[in-house]
C-alpha cells in the first residue's frame, strides 16, 4: 500500500509539472513603463512568459488603444502594440492576460509625465571617459552578487572584475568638477551577466537594468541628477550591433531571425571599406555587417521590425528615465546603416537637442566622413549621425608628436586632416581624444615625454570639436593596450587601502601634480571662455616643423604654437599678421606670463597657447 501511494504521488507530481509547463505565466514586460506626450504615439510591449502566446490580451484606459497582438515563432513571447494619443493622461492601468480554463494574469502598467529637457552635449563641453569597474569602489557590498555567472574579484587580473561602481563615481564628482570636466561618459553599465570578462560592459544581457555590481537603476539616475546639480552632463554608452550570449533574447529567442545566423561561427571582417566601395561584392558586405563581432556577442538582425522597435524604445526609455544628455554608439560601422538612420530620426524627433556620436575606428578621412550626417560624400542616403569619435585627428596628433616632419608626415598630417573638414556637415560635433579604453595610454604613446604630453593636452583642448579625456590621463597614467590591457588599470586611490590616493594633491608626485594642474588650468579656461569652445579656427601651413593656428571670435583671439622639432627654434610671427592684427602681447594661459609675440623662442618639442592682448 505504501509503495502504491508513493508511486501515485510521484505520478501526480509529474502530471502537475506537465500541467504547470503547459500553463501560461508572465516573466517580464518591456519597456518597464512609458511616458505620455511623445510625438511617436506607438508603443510596442515585449511580453515574455511560459506559453504567454496562449493568452488573450485586454486593457481599458482612456487614450490608450490596443492596436494588435502579434505572435511569433516562440510561444513564450507576445508583442503588444499600443497607440497612446496626445490627450492621454499619466497614470496606471491593468493589462489582463486570459485563457479559458486558467487563472487570468493581471499586470499594472504605468504611463508617466515627461521631464527630460536636455540641451545635449556640445563643443562647449569637456567629456571624461570612465571605465566604471576601474575608477572607484564606493560600495564594496556589491563587488560580488550571488547567483551571477562571473564571481571573479581580482584586481591583479586585467580580465577579472575589480569592484568599481556608480557610488564610487558619485563620490568623485567634486574631483572631476575641480578638474574642469563638464560631461561624463561611462563605458556600458547595463547588466552583463556573462561568464567571463564581464567588467567592460559591451555584451549586455539586459536592456533595462543597470548591472547589479555597479548599483541599480535608481542609483544610476541619482548619478545623473548629481551631475546636473553641478552643471555637468551624462553620456550613456550604447551597443546596437550585438548583445551578450547570456541575454534572455539569445537564450530563448522570439524568432530565428532575431539574430544573424550562420552554419558555423562567422566573424565580421572589420572591413569598413566595403560599405562605400563601388566595386564591393554583396558577399563582402554581408560578412562585414552580419558577421559577429566576437564569439560571445550575437549579431542582432536590425532589419527585423520587432528588433528595431525594441532597440529604439529601450534607448528612448533611458533618456527619459535617467535624464541623459547624450549617447556614444559603439561599433557604429557594423550596424545596418539604414536602421541607424531611422534610429537617429526617432531619437531626434523626441529629443531635438539630444547628442549622439558613433565609434568609427576607420582609416582615412573619407572613410570616417561616410558615416556622418548630411550625405556629403555621395552616400545616397543621410545617416543622421551628428558626429564621430575622431580617429583621424587622433592618428594625426600621434603622428604630429612622434613622427618626423615631412611633406605629409609629422605635423603636416594634422594640418591635412583639419584641411579635410570641408567634407563634414559639421566637424565641430566630432569628439576629439588622445586615448581611450581600447588604445595605448597617451603618455606611453609619446614615449613618456612630458613636453609632448603637454602639447597633446593643448591640442585636445584648443582644436575644433568636443574634447574627451580618458580617466587618469590627467595624473600621467600610462601603459599599452597590448599585450596585457593595462590601459584599463585602476585609478590609484579609488579603493580603500590603496597605497596612494591620486585623487588628492598630497597623494600625487610632483610631476603628477604638475600634469593635473596643467590640465585643470587649461580645462577651466576653456570652460569659461567661448573662444576655445565655439570660436572659429584658422591654421597656417606648417613650416620647418612649426605649426601655428588660431581660435578667435569677436571678443578674443587665441594663438597656439607647436614646435615639433628636437631642437629649439626662433619664430618670427609677421607671417601670421592676418590673425595677429594689432596685438603685440600674448598671455600664456598656463603660466599667466606675458611675452612679446613678434619673435617667439620655442624650446624643443614644446607648445604654447596664448591669449593675444
Amino acid at each position: 500500500m505504501i509503495k502504491k501511494l508513493f508511486l501515485l504521488t510521484v505520478f501526480l507530481s509529474a502530471q502537475f509539472q506537465v500541467l504547470k509547463a503547459q500553463m501560461a505565466s508572465l516573466e517580464r514586460i518591456e519597456p518597464l513603463n512609458w511616458w505620455v506626450g511623445f510625438k511617436d504615439q506607438s508603443l510596442q510591449l515585449l511580453v515574455k512568459g511560459n506559453r504567454i502566446s496562449d493568452k488573450s490580451v485586454s486593457l481599458n484606459y482612456p487614450g490608450v488603444k490596443l492596436v494588435s497582438v502579434q505572435k511569433v515563432e516562440n510561444p513564450n513571447y507576445l508583442f503588444v502594440n499600443l497607440q497612446i494619443s496626445s490627450a492621454t493622461k499619466s497614470g496606471t492601468f491593468p493589462m489582463t492576460f486570459t485563457k479559458k480554463g486558467e487563472k487570468a494574469i493581471k499586470y499594472t502598467y504605468e504611463l508617466k509625465s515627461r521631464t527630460n529637457h536636455t540641451e545635449g552635449v556640445t563643443n562647449k563641453d569637456l567629456i571624461y571617459l570612465i571605465m566604471p569597474d576601474r575608477f572607484s569602489n564606493g560600495d564594496p557590498s556589491n563587488d560580488k552578487i550571488n547567483g551571477m555567472k562571473d564571481m571573479t574579484l581580482n584586481r591583479d587580473s586585467m580580465y577579472s572584475r575589480h569592484g568599481g561602481d556608480i557610488q564610487g563615481i558619485i563620490n568623485k564628482l567634486p574631483y572631476l568638477q575641480e578638474l574642469g570636466i563638464t560631461t561624463l561618459w561611462l563605458n556600458p553599465v547595463l547588466e552583463n551577466d556573462e561568464y567571463r570578462t564581464s567588467y567592460h560592459g559591451y555584451a549586455n544581457t539586459e536592456n533595462y537594468q543597470i548591472d547589479r555590481r555597479f548599483g541599480n537603476n535608481a542609483l544610476y539616475k541619482k548619478l545623473v541628477d548629481e551631475c546636473h546639480k553641478r552643471g555637468m552632463k551624462m553620456i550613456k554608452d550604447l551597443v546596437h550591433n550585438h548583445i551578450g550570449d547570456q541575454h534572455f533574447l539569445f537564450l530563448d529567442p522570439p524568432a530565428k531571425d532575431w539574430f544573424h545566423q550562420w552554419p558555423k561561427y562567422t566573424g565580421t571582417t572589420y572591413k569598413d571599406q566595403v560599405l562605400f566601395d563601388p566595386y564591393a561584392s554583396n558577399a563582402d558586405k554581408k560578412l562585414m555587417t552580419d558577421g559577429w563581432f566576437d564569439h560571445h556577442m550575437p549579431d542582432v538582425n536590425q532589419q527585423n521590425p520587432l528588433v528595431k522597435k525594441y532597440i529604439t524604445q529601450s534607448h528612448i526609455w533611458w533618456i527619459e528615465y535617467a535624464g541623459l544628455d547624450g549617447f556614444r554608439l559603439d561599433t557604429y560601422a557594423y550596424n545596418d546603416l539604414k536602421f541607424m538612420a531611422e534610429w537617429a530620426m526617432a531619437i531626434t524627433r523626441e529629443f531635438p537637442k539630444f547628442t549622439y556620436f558613433g565609434e568609427t575606428w576607420v582609416h582615412g578621412t573619407a572613410n570616417q566622413v561616410f558615416f556622418t550626417e548630411g550625405s556629403t560624400v555621395n552616400q545616397h542616403f543621410d545617416t543622421g549621425l551628428q558626429g564621430v569619435t575622431d580617429f583621424q585627428t587622433y592618428f594625426a596628433i600621434n603622428e604630429t608628436l612622434t613622427g618626423k616632419f615631412g611633406w605629409t608626415e609629422g605635423v603636416n598630417k594634422l594640418y591635412t586632416v583639419l584641411a579635410s573638414d570641408y567634407q563634414y556637415k559639421d566637424p565641430t560635433r566630432n569628439v576629439l581624444f588622445l586615448d581611450n579604453h581600447d588604445t595605448d595610454r597617451f603618455l606611453s604613446k609619446v614615449g613618456e615625454d612630458f613636453n609632448k604630453y603637454k602639447s597633446g593636452i593643448i591640442l585636445l583642448l584648443s582644436l575644433r570639436g568636443i574634447p574627451e579625456m580618458y580617466y587618469g590621463t590627467e595624473i600621467l597614467m600610462k601603459n599599452f593596450a597590448n599585450p596585457d590591457g593595462k590601459v584599463r588599470d585602476d585609478f590609484p586611490g579609488g579603493w580603500t587601502g590603496d597605497k596612494t590616493n591620486k585623487f588628492t594633491a598630497s597623494g600625487r608626485t610632483e610631476k603628477e601634480n604638475e600634469a593635473f594642474d596643467f590640465v585643470k588650468k587649461l580645462a577651466n579656461y576653456r570652460k569659461n571662455n567661448s573662444v576655445l569652445q565655439t570660436g572659429k579656427l584658422m591654421q597656417y601651413v606648417p613650416e620647418d616643423g612649426i605649426y601655428v593656428y588660431f581660435r578667435y571670435n569677436n571678443e578674443k583671439t587665441i594663438m597656439v604654437v607647436l614646435n615639433t622639432n628636437d631642437q629649439a627654434k626662433d619664430l618670427v610671427t609677421s607671417r601670421f599678421s592676418e590673425r595677429i592684427g594689432k596685438h603685440q602681447m600674448g598671455l600664456n594661459i598656463i603660466t599667466d606670463q606675458k611675452i612679446q609675440i613678434d619673435n617667439i623662442k620655442l624650446p624643443a618639442n614644446t607648445s604654447y597657447i596664448f591669449e593675444l592682448q
